[in-house]
């Protein structure tokens, strides 16, 4: 009895922290240098990426090459992804301007739309994608955070999350070519 007191006192307490993240995209009004999705993802990009667990061990080492290109507001990035142990990855992004700061975004391995918005120097994707780890399926829910640096980078910090309980933690470091 004990243990499962401990038990449920521990998953009420993560589902209580994963649940209230303080972070708003708002919070990023008139902060610099301005993010401008077209712009930054408009031709050749250089990255590189590690995905962390929840004790924050990296799991995985990552690079991507990616080209982007624009027109009438929509937006297509190619993704080609090689992991460090010879895994190779490909996604095509079609993204579209829906308002001043709003976009939404589809993919082949995206479930349903990813839903976007920009202030100042920060971008928010939200979206859900289904995961295979160890041969098992996972419906996970990405909170995207995208953050304009100087010199053409980009950081991108991912946390992954299952049942608003942050599961894995994904970065990855962009720049412009």
């Amino acid at each position: 009895m004990k243990h499962l007191f401990y038990f449920l006192t521990t998953i009420g307490v993560a589902l209580v922290l994963g649940g209230c993240s303080s972070m708003k995209i708002n919070d990023y009004q008139g902060t610099t240098p301005v993010l401008n999705l077209e712009s930054y993802f408009n031709g050749p990009i250089k990255a590189w990426g590690i995905l962390q667990d929840r004790s924050g061990k990296v799991t995985r080492r990552f690079d991507i090459t990616m080209v982007g290109t624009w027109k009438d507001g929509v937006g297509t990035l190619e993704e080609d992804f090689v992991f460090y142990d010879g895994e190779k990855q490909h996604r095509t992004w079609t993204i579209t301007k829906t308002g001043d700061n709003t976009y939404e975004g589809r993919a082949g391995d995206i479930i349903g739309i990813a839903t976007g918005k920009s202030s100042g120097h920060a971008m928010q994707w939200a979206y859900d994608m289904d995961l295979t780890v160890d041969g098992s399926t996972y419906r996970i829910h990405f909170d995207d955070w995208m953050f304009q640096m100087n010199d053409g980078v980009l950081i991108n910090r991912s946390y992954l999350k299952k049942f608003g309980i942050t599961m894995a933690e994904l970065t990855i470091f962009m720049q412009k070519q």
